[in-house]
């Protein structure tokens, strides 16, 4: 094992070789940071690598390429889902160790989520918005797979998509697998109940 040097001045063991999860976080985020993200990234993807989920994300900079450093201090495996022939998004974080192309965003979108275990959502731009919001109608209509929205920008979106009753709880739509999540902290203790009983 090396180390390498991390954002903020933190540093990790780095694993050789990724490990095969038993559990896969798909995670939405965006490449333009606010402030405070990027290290909240960080240590989300550590929390989830520390828990044994293996990450999905879009492969890039920014958040995701953040939460890849943390997930690979623990030899999970970090896949990059992304749309083929678009060389113009650049290349992959140096975090990625599997890579899925998909021919449209709704097979980019099925890749993220048929057999995900977690989604998880950060602050992002349109991109993100569109991957959280095909997320929650994923859940209220195909699988109750649950859906975190981490961090102050996330849980905002939530806030507003409640109110302004875009997210309407009823008897064939429960949200019981939405939670709002402010900080590490709680994903961890969120990780801790979610990982206690079965995968899903």
């Amino acid at each position: 094992m090396d180390f390498e040097p991390a954002a903020e001045g933190f540093a990790f063991e780095v694993a050789q070789e990724p490990t095969h999860p038993a559990r896969t976080a798909a995670l939405f985020a965006g490449v333009v940071a606010r402030p405070g993200e990027q290290h909240l990234a960080l240590a989300a993807g550590d929390a989830l690598g520390a828990a044994g989920y293996g990450l999905r994300h879009g492969g890039y900079n920014g958040l995701m390429e953040a939460a890849a450093q943390g997930a690979t201090r623990h030899g999970v495996p970090v896949t990059a889902i992304t749309l083929a022939d678009r060389p113009e998004w650049g290349p992959f974080n140096r975090h990625v160790t599997d890579v899925v192309y998909a021919p449209t965003m709704g097979d980019r979108l099925h890749a993220y989520l048929d057999d995900a275990d977690l989604v998880l959502a950060m602050g992002g731009g349109v991109g993100t918005l569109h991957e959280v919001t095909a997320a929650l109608y994923y859940a209220t209509t195909i699988r109750p797979i649950p859906v975190r929205l981490l961090g102050p920008a996330a849980c905002r979106l939530g806030t507003f998509l409640r109110t302004e009753q875009w997210l309407v709880q009823g008897p064939t739509r429960p949200l019981g697998f939405l939670a709002d999540l402010p900080d590490v902290a709680a994903l961890e203790k969120d990780l801790a109940v979610l990982t206690s009983g079965s995968l899903r």
